[in-house]
């Protein structure tokens, strides 16, 4: 946790630009909430052409919808630094306007989630969650992290 799906409209997104953001995804979520980079994925997924719509009526600009799955248990002040940094780095990345990127996050209890093998740990709470795995997974887990 988080997974974050970055969906484009009329967008392309090469590689390059997928690691680019991707990265700055994760280091934006670790350091605003700070939770560990490991936990974070990013998933890209593009609209078929003509798939999107808004206010009834296909898409016909570039759109970029970010959405993050998070644990819950963070304050607004949190929440609001996270999706305004978020923005403003997929804005930068992509070279967009402000009014073409789309941030949503939703919340879900952290025992209502299983990443590596094991059930997630509350907010504040990942060393201790950290400390207990098996050092195998710790290693791989260590890798990730920045």
């Amino acid at each position: 946790m988080p997974t974050y799906i970055l969906k484009s409209s009329k967008l392309k997104i090469n590689k390059t630009k997928r690691d680019l953001l991707a990265k700055g995804i994760t280091r934006i979520h670790s350091k605003v909430t700070g939770a560990n980079s490991y936990f974070a994925q990013v998933i890209f997924q593009e609209n078929i052409n003509g798939s999107h719509y808004m206010g009834g009526k296909p898409v016909q600009s570039k759109e970029v919808f970010l959405h993050g799955h998070i644990r819950a248990g963070r304050t607004n002040v949190i929440k609001k630094k996270l999706i305004e940094k978020l923005r403003d780095s997929i804005k930068k990345d992509l070279n967009l306007s402000k009014d073409q990127v789309w941030v949503y996050i939703s919340e879900l209890e952290p025992s209502q989630m299983i990443e590596y093998g094991e059930i997630l740990p509350k907010s504040g709470q990942e060393k201790k969650w950290f400390n207990q795995l098996p050092k195998k997974l710790k290693n791989k887990l260590l890798k990730l992290d920045f």
